[in-house]
């Protein structure tokens, strides 16, 4: 088995949760004469009923940082196992799935590409409503180039496949369910995204995303994030979030909130420029001190996150405040 660090640590930590994780290989992919697996963990009560949150990273190999935040989250809840009654109490209620490195053959090739030079976030089947940025929203040109969709008319690469089946069957059959995707690369400020990424219209869940973020404010004050839909920034053809959201929306019964953690790195390459001559530095902290302050940051929104979804009835929007809500939500993120 060739030697990938985050590939390496998944596997301890699979040997450190024998005893509570169900893990299966969602797919395997190659990388030249490399094969590696794609892991999908659960734990939890499987009960249908009950709630879900699915944790994913390592969708662009080249953002190691969001696998790294995922197995650093995952490390703490499985030593949390060993004391933690609380902890235990929670998951007979809650369903917890982890994918936190879709892409292994692109982190090993340090490509934001999977082995085949496709983007994963650009390879769904979603078009765009509306004029997307040249090669940044998508293009069919070639896998040459950054963000390439895939070819005319061809099926989901095999690691969009695992990840759809993955959310498919684990989230999209409860009647509520959320899913944070970790990335780094836009910005100086970290950001919660939510879909669209494909359309500048308000996604029908838009209070529920309102909600959930007063709620993170009220919880803690004063953090770092920034929420607003991706659209506000720029449309994407092939948005694998809003592909997965647009086929929950056809069960109306059902919730589903995809959001997606954007790390700022370039508050990173500002702090330290010499970052700029190494693409790895351009989506990942370098400084031994800054990496552990970014992995114990991000703990608190994702342990968050999975206490929200455990407890979301006692949150989620009602009608008849719901409209008001929703209206309210529209004027502050899509207001001229």
């Amino acid at each position: 088995m060739p030697t990938l660090p985050e590939l390496s640590e998944l596997e301890r930590l699979l040997e450190l949760g024998r005893d509570h994780l169900e893990v299966r290989v969602a797919c395997e992919v190659s990388a030249g004469d490399k094969r590696f697996p794609v892991y999908q963990l659960t734990l939890g009560n499987p009960d249908p009923t009950l709630p879900a949150i699915g944790f994913f990273g390592g969708i662009h190999g080249l953002e190691r940082i969001g696998t790294q935040v995922l197995l650093y989250f995952l490390r703490g809840l499985l030593s949390r196992l060993e004391w933690d009654n609380s902890l235990h109490h929670m998951l007979q209620n809650v369903r917890l799935v982890f994918m936190p490195l879709i892409n292994p053959g692109g982190m090993w090739q340090s490509t934001r590409c999977n082995p085949q030079g496709v983007d994963l976030m650009r390879n769904a089947p979603v078009e765009a409503a509306g004029r997307v940025p040249f090669l940044l929203g998508g293009h069919r040109i070639s896998p040459r180039l950054p963000w390439y969709r895939g070819a005319p008319g061809a099926e989901m690469e095999s690691e969009n496949q695992a990840l759809c089946r993955t959310v498919q069957q684990e989230l999209l059959a409860r009647p509520f369910s959320i899913a944070v995707d970790c990335h780094s690369g836009f910005g100086s400020r970290d950001r919660i995204w939510f879909p669209h990424a494909h359309s500048v219209n308000p996604i029908a869940h838009l209070a529920d995303i309102l909600t959930l973020e007063e709620l993170f404010q009220k919880v803690y004050p004063n953090n770092k994030y920034l929420f607003e839909p991706q659209s506000v920034q720029y449309l994407t053809h092939g948005d694998i979030w809003d592909y997965l959201y647009l086929q929950a929306q056809q069960d109306g019964s059902k919730t589903f909130l995809p959001l997606t953690l954007e790390m700022g790195s370039w508050l990173w390459v500002k702090k330290n420029p010499r970052q700029l001559f190494s693409r790895q530095g351009m989506f990942n902290p370098s400084v031994e001190h800054r990496l552990h302050r970014v992995l114990r940051g991000h703990t608190v929104w994702l342990d968050f996150l999975m206490r929200a979804a455990c407890s979301h009835s006692n949150w989620l929007v009602k009608n008849p405040s719901r409209s008001r809500l929703q209206e309210r939500a529209v004027a502050r993120w899509y207001s001229p």
